[in-house]
């Protein structure tokens, strides 16, 4: 027992040495997003999870660059680039939770792909084999699978002992405690283990194995068989689409991605089994599954360009159509390079990424502004919107016109495009909208709507006039006389906690999924004693208010009034919608505003 403890314990002091930039990232993440749970104010929780996310990215970012220099040295001025990239990815994200937008979103997944990436060949960048490529990934495949299982079970069974102890010896242990055990074994712990796994890196990854039997198995008769079912309905489709001579539906794009993204997996999952005379099926598959994408590549252009054609380029529209630009090159390099190498497929998607992040002037963002641009001058020019280059806000229009210039505005204001956007705006309206475009932008679209006096129900949309229920106030003064304490919460599809004196307050959405019935009012006293108001049937006796011949109907105020504990609470709101999902509610409201005083 000694003996296998002082074992154990060599090779944990063994993968400290020989990864600590890798358990650092990984020990940073997982301390900062205990304590993010911890904190109660929303901007210094924001903080620490800008952290977490550093660190999270930290780990395959410095595990890439360990594989890159057990090959080429340089281990101490590669990790000090890698650490220097972290800490500008860190203040590259904002300083709080309301000016963190979908742009700061497509560029942490994005760059969690390219670091994944770049952990599969940063040891092959030299003319290593092509087979010890393959055993490297498919290690590395195995290693993430047993990783998986094993921080599972040791998850599973920390969080159900610390649950015995607390109910059988009623230790009453905060709540708190279970989401911090799990964030933090989840982090740290699956990084060591996975460590454990890959021990002495590249040189032991790279070495040569017997291919797994249960892999075989399900590529040759699991995965290959749904793949050619799959074809098969894609080109149904396809044929479909030739008869009745009409556009492809936007989704298309993205099953026809799905069949060949998990194709090439599948191809090179079994890459060392192709020329095997006796593994016939899967020779045939690897042979053809090329040739049957070219079809398929361009029902996908036709269906991308359909949807940029009409509605501009978006960030998601760019990065499709960047990866039909991928897959076309993959396919073309396959079928006509004789010397083709499976180092190319991971190596080509790495450069694409980085071309749509950082190119200039053609970057995913670059190109979404400059599209949707002009596409809001478009619709402006085309309803005739426009006098003296302001926009008529008088005039009547159908309001899905409204609410398509709403988007626009909505898209742009979170790429920081403000001035261009007050240069639509009149006078009258001028000084509003500066103040709701830099400091509450979640205002925007409705505030535009709510801007277009007379606008009419689109009588071609039936299941929209069907669905939809609105109701707004203008009203911005808000009478404060006798009230102790204020709070604003313009982002409220997420749970939101404030200090109220010794009080928590929260404000939580009632929600299935992405579907919001209703809003709760949280009290929670120093004694964890909690009291609740329902602020649903309120909101849903409102939006009865609806006049069904308007966008939106406007209300004198909007407000309500209620006790907990030992305060008085009066909420006003700006808006609520009722935008109905299959006939249920799916209730949203704009900018909570909660006075609250001592009874």
């Amino acid at each position: 027992m000694i003996t296998k403890f002082k074992e154990i314990w060599g090779k944990t002091d063994d993968i400290i040495l020989r990864y600590p930039m890798v358990l650092t990232t990984a020990l940073i993440a997982a301390i900062s997003s205990v304590v993010a749970i911890e904190i109660d104010h929303q901007d210094n929780q924001f903080l620490v999870t800008k952290l977490a996310f550093a660190g999270c990215l930290g780990i395959s970012l410095m595990f890439g660059i360990k594989m890159l220099s057990q090959r080429i040295g340089k281990s101490f001025l590669l990790e000090i680039l890698g650490a220097a990239f972290l800490v500008w990815f860190y203040f590259y994200l904002p300083n709080s939770e309301k000016q963190f937008t979908e742009v700061n979103g497509f560029v942490i997944f994005a760059l969690v792909i390219l670091s994944h990436l770049f952990v599969s060949f940063s040891g092959f960048l030299n003319k290593k084999p092509e087979l010890n490529f393959w055993q490297f990934n498919k290690n590395l495949f195995i290693n993430i699978f047993l990783t998986g299982v094993f921080t599972g079970v040791l998850v599973l069974g920390v969080v159900l002992a610390i649950l015995a102890v607390d109910k059988l010896f009623d230790f009453n242990f905060n709540n708190n405690l279970y989401p911090k055990t799990i964030l933090f074994l989840a982090i740290s712990g699956s990084t060591f283990i996975f460590l454990i796994f890959n021990d002495k890196g590249i040189f032991q990854l790279e070495k040569d194995g017997s291919y797994p039997q249960i892999l075989k198995f399900f590529t040759q008769f699991v995965l290959i068989p749904l793949l050619l079912i799959y074809v098969t309905i894609l080109y149904f489709y396809a044929g479909k689409i030739l008869i009745n001579w009409e556009l492809p539906r936007g989704w298309v794009s993205y099953l026809i991605l799905i069949y060949s993204v998990v194709g090439i997996l599948a191809l090179l999952l079994v890459h060392p089994l192709k020329e095997e005379s006796a593994k016939s099926w899967v020779k045939v598959f690897s042979k053809i599954f090329y040739y049957t994408l070219i079809p398929l590549l361009v029902l996908l252009f036709v269906a991308i360009f359909t949807r940029i054609l009409e509605y501009g380029y978006t960030e998601p529209r760019y990065f499709v159509l960047l990866l039909a630009i991928w897959l076309t090159t993959v396919v073309f390099y396959f079928i006509f390079y004789k010397k083709a190498t499976i180092k190319f497929v991971p190596i080509s998607l790495f450069i694409f990424g980085v071309f749509a992040l950082i190119f200039p002037y053609v970057n995913a963002f670059s190109t979404a502004k400059r599209s949707q641009k002009t596409e809001l001058q478009q619709i402006l020019t085309k309803n005739q919107l426009l006098e003296k280059g302001k926009i008529n806000f008088e005039k009547a229009i159908q309001d899905s016109v409204a609410i398509e210039i709403a988007n626009k505005f909505q898209f742009l204001n979170e790429r920081k495009q403000q001035a261009f956007l007050l240069n639509f705006i009149p006078k009258t309206h001028l000084s509003k909208f500066k103040k709701i475009l830099e400091k509450e932008r979640y205002m925007v679209n409705s505030e535009i709507r709510i801007s277009f006096k007379n606008t009419l129900k689109s009588k071609e949309n039936k299941d929209y006039q069907y669905n939809y229920q609105g109701v707004f106030s203008s009203k911005r003064n808000y009478d404060i006389q006798n009230y102790e304490k204020l709070f604003v919460f313009s982002n409220i599809d997420i749970q939101n906690e404030e200090q109220l004196n010794d009080y928590k307050l929260k404000t939580k959405p009632i929600k299935d999924g992405y579907i919001f019935s209703g809003y709760i009012i949280n009290l929670e006293s120093p004694t964890k004693v909690t009291q609740s108001y329902d602020l649903t049937p309120f909101l849903k006796k409102q939006l009865e208010k609806d006049n069904a011949d308007q966008l939106s109907t406007p209300l004198e105020e909007i407000s309500t009034e209620f006790d907990l504990h030992q305060y008085h609470f009066k909420v006003y709101f700006s808006e609520i919608i009722n935008n109905k999902v299959n006939k249920k509610d799916n209730i949203s409201v704009r900018d909570m505003v909660i006075l609250v005083k001592k009874k």
